[in-house]
C-alpha cells in the first residue's frame, strides 16, 4: 500500500515531465524553433542589405552619369570618340629554377 503511494505520482510525474520536454510543444522543440527563428532573422537581415545595395545600384543607374559609363566600359568594352586603348599580352613571370646542391 505504500509503495502505491509514491508509484502512481512518481508516474504522473515522469509522464508529465515526458511531455514537457519531449511533446510537441516541449522544451526541445522551443529550442530548436528559437535556433530555426535566428536563422531566418540573419538570413532575412542579409536580404535585406542586399536590397538595399541594389536600390542603389538602380538610383545609380538612373541618376549617374558616371555610374552608367563606367558600367558600359567595363561591361560592354565601350569607349569614348577619339580614345585609343592600348592592350598588351599578359606578361610571363619569369620561374627561378632552384637547384639542389648535394
Amino acid at each position: 500500500m505504500q509503495k502505491r503511494m509514491y508509484i502512481i505520482p512518481g508516474l504522473a510525474v515522469t509522464f508529465i515531465l515526458y511531455f514537457t520536454i519531449f511533446g510537441e510543444r516541449g522544451l526541445l522543440r522551443i529550442y530548436h524553433l528559437n535556433k530555426e527563428k535566428q536563422l531566418v532573422q540573419q538570413r532575412l537581415e542579409s536580404i535585406k542589405a542586399e536590397n538595399m545595395k541594389l536600390i542603389r545600384e538602380v538610383d545609380a543607374l538612373k541618376n549617374d552619369r558616371r555610374y552608367l559609363e563606367s558600367i558600359a566600359r567595363r561591361d560592354f568594352g565601350m569607349v569614348r570618340r577619339n580614345e585609343v586603348i592600348y592592350q598588351f599580352p599578359p606578361q610571363q613571370q619569369k620561374q627561378v629554377e632552384v637547384e639542389k646542391t648535394p
